[in-house]
């Protein structure tokens, strides 16, 4: 089909469907509705791209050079990396190149106009693609999720005998959900006497929360908790509780299939679960054009005007998916109490690194995305903080933007100056636009304390992207030897002293109280009695939020903050002084080889058999991901392991796969056959895992005809010289090739 001739506006060349949308549809719901103000709309974007262009190539090239360095230095430094004369050697080295910077004196954070669910309040958050409206309202929704939905369609609770929960409801299990309910409310909100397990009705007499059990009536052991109630006071609907300054209400009615179960009644324990939601249009998001990142920005608009409505068909009936509207009780005093009905949304822009064809500058060329990402969607955040709207974002005026992939100090500054630009041109108050500052670039945890100065009076946000952390930790030490197996990498020092020191520094300077300090991603999508078991860990070393891959997980993770006390948890980290991690952090997770070792394939190092399984699950991984990215635009999605079990993959975790087997065939671990030759094997895995999909198209046997196939190898057999081993670049030329061909 023939695509209509490009719009020429303030010096841009516009792709349609992209001016349509910015004209007749985003600058209109922003006020912009003359052509003289939209002439000015354009001439300013126009100006940002020309003023900031030169200095994000320019930042670019230094990452290129520093890594040239770096790559440089490793070759000729092949002494034993665990002594110390080497170790002092390498930092003498990354200072003198300008890797390390000054740290800076004593500081805190100035970020004001935070809303409470970052500042104040501690909870999950969600990530979610900006191009599938259904899932984006599913985690705007997500602020209130139902426990018992969540403990009785999971695994949280093992599943024995012979359930029938696919044709009904299942009473055996269902009770198991009720103890386990009743379980949780004895930890969190104990009463004076007895046990929840035996209370017969729950009612508000005098202020309180009272319980009847054995016909005497029970008070809660902390009074404080109990918030309010919706309903008659003698037989409430629900009673609402806020425990660590997180609220849940436990609902009651006796008539419904659960609550004639329940010896009170009670049919459900509503969680606030995900307090915010990262809008995503990186790794999550395979937006290579014009079409793509138009309906991103569509559904950003939406969310933020409220209007975002998709239809839903579903056991045979349709229905209207809307933003949820706020919640109304009644509190402790007898006044009206309204709690925020959705999830605060960031938008995660993309990083410096990445072009798009949707705009081109003067000279013809793509613009870079991070900067046409700044402009529209910090544009289409603005109806969030519109007072009159019901349904609007931030009650502060503040628009959050997580910027990922930043490298150091110089790039927090190209973003707080990028971010100060826009807000001139959208007439906005500066310091509207706050940062996430995604801590998953080497140079950046390295230089934490400088990159957090940098940008002190506009940060929100610090967060351990554990998975991209991974795979630049591989790839800036690429020459420096074998690295560890994949999953050994996750328990080698620089990765606890990594978490410690994102927590430590958000800390020190002064994160308590005005941003939050974040950790990172669920990926067993499957596994909750496993998440349920090890995600609290996250809370307890001090994290104020953490990732998690689904609104049902959101709910399961909400139990953890009402067993820990987030801030009770850092003001002891706090008295005990900040720990020392420099020396872990730039400790290379190598697998280092014994004076007896001649390789690492002599049965020394690992067997054969065991470089053989890691190069078999990584290839497996890689073309699953793969296969959906390019082929159906798929950004991120649950894919089945090598043995069939689901994961949540994105663009993260294929940077770590890509990376580690670029760093074993570097080093001659695996050879470029043996590549070629267990993709191969894998595809006819990876085909069979698909073969219910009728979208989906096999790799084998024709491998050279197959674009995901071939995409999937380059990014192994180039994978050392992608800049900092990212996958975007061959990820997006191939599913171009792929939409050029077929769509």
């Amino acid at each position: 089909m023939k695509r209509m001739k490009r719009i020429e506006a303030g010096g841009l060349h516009i792709d349609p469907i992209l001016y349509q949308f910015i004209s007749e549809t985003l600058l209109p719901s922003i006020g912009k509705t003359s052509k003289q103000q939209q002439q000015q709309f354009w001439q300013g974007f126009g100006n940002i791209v020309e003023k900031f262009t030169p200095r994000n190539r320019k930042l670019l090239a230094k990452r290129d050079d520093l890594q040239a360095q770096i790559d440089d230095w490793h070759q000729q430094h092949q002494s034993p990396q665990t002594s110390e004369e080497y170790a002092k050697a390498y930092e003498n080295f990354l200072r003198h190149i300008g890797y390390l910077v000054e740290t800076p004196e004593a500081f805190e954070i100035s970020t004001n106009n935070i809303d409470q669910e970052i500042a104040q309040k501690a909870g999950p958050q969600l990530v979610i693609t900006a191009l599938n409206a259904r899932f984006a309202l599913n985690a705007l929704n997500a602020r209130w999720g139902s426990l018992y939905d969540a403990l009785y369609g999971t695994n949280a609770i093992e599943q024995q005998d012979s359930q029938n929960q696919m044709t009904g409801y299942d009473e055996k299990r269902g009770q198991k959900v009720i103890e386990w309910g009743r379980e949780f409310l004895d930890r969190v909100i104990p009463l004076a006497t007895g046990s929840h397990k035996d209370v017969t009705k729950y009612s508000i007499e005098s202020g309180e929360l009272t319980a009847q059990i054995d016909g005497q009536s029970v008070q809660l052991r902390s009074p404080k908790v109990y918030a309010g109630f919706r309903g008659d006071k003698s037989q409430p609907d629900a009673i609402l509780i806020i425990n660590n300054g997180l609220y849940f209400e436990i609902q009651i009615d006796p008539n419904s299939q659960i609550g004639k179960q329940d010896k009170a009644g009670v049919k459900d324990i509503v969680m606030e679960s995900a307090l915010t939601t990262i809008i995503d249009f990186e790794d999550s998001t395979a937006a290579v054009d014009a079409e793509d990142k138009t309906l991103g920005y569509s559904n950003w608009l939406g969310l933020n005007t409220g209007e975002l409505e998709v239809d839903i068909s579903k056991n045979g009936k349709t229905f209207t998916r809307q933003p949820n509207e706020d919640r109304y009780y009644t509190d402790v005093k007898g006044n009206e109490l309204r709690l925020h009905g959705r999830s605060l949304m960031f938008v995660r822009n993309v990083g410096p690194l990445m072009q798009n064809p949707a705009i081109l500058d003067q000279n013809g060329d793509e613009i870079f995305e991070g900067i046409m990402d700044g402009v529209i969607t910090a544009a289409a955040a603005i109806p969030g903080l519109d007072l009159k709207n019901p349904l609007r974002n931030s009650r502060t005026g503040s628009i959050y933007i997580v910027k990922p992939k930043l490298h150091g100090p110089d790039e927090v500054q190209f973003t707080c100056d990028l971010f100060s630009a826009i807000e001139n041109l959208l007439g906005l108050p500066q310091l509207t636009l706050k940062i996430g500052c995604m801590d998953e670039e080497r140079r950046t945890s390295l230089n934490l304390d400088a990159c957090i100065a940098t940008g002190s009076n506009r940060i929100a946000f610090i967060n351990t992207g554990f998975l991209d952390r991974t795979g630049d930790e591989i790839h800036t030490s690429m020459y420096a030897g074998p690295m560890l197996r994949k999953a050994e990498l996750q328990t080698a020092p620089w990765k606890l002293a990594y978490e410690n020191n994102n927590v430590d520094a958000g800390l020190v300077h002064g994160f308590q109280g005005k941003a939050q300090i974040g950790k990172g991603m669920w990926t067993k999508t499957e596994q909750m009695a496993q998440m349920l078991d090890k995600k609290i860990d996250q809370l307890k070393e001090g994290a104020s939020t953490a990732w998690v891959p689904s609104p049902t997980a959101a709910t399961l993770h909400a139990t953890h903050y009402h067993e820990v006390n987030i801030f009770e948890v850092q003001n002891r980290l706090l008295a005990n002084g900040r720990r020392n991690t420099f020396k872990d952090l730039m400790t290379i997770p190598l697998a280092n080889l014994s004076a007896d070792q001649t390789s690492a394939t002599d049965e020394g190092l690992w067997r054969n058999d065991e470089i053989q399984q890691e190069l078999d699950d990584n290839c497996q991984s890689i073309l699953g991901y793969v296969v959906r990215w390019v082929e159906q635009g798929i950004g991120c999605s649950k894919v089945p392991d090598i043995h069939d079990i689901d994961l949540m993959e994105d663009r993260a975790t294929l940077r770590i796969s890509s990376q580690l087997l670029a760093n074993w065939l570097q080093h001659e671990v695996i050879s470029e056959q043996q590549v070629v030759d267990a993709l191969q094997r894998m595809a006819l895995k990876v085909d069979k895992q698909n073969a219910g999909d009728s979208a989906y198209r096999n790799m084998a046997p024709n491998f050279d005809d197959s674009v995901a196939f071939q995409c999937a190898k380059e990014l192994i057999l180039k994978g050392g010289e992608q800049p900092s081993g990212y996958t975007e670049p061959l990820l997006h030329a191939y599913r171009r090739e792929f939409k050029r061909k077929n769509i």
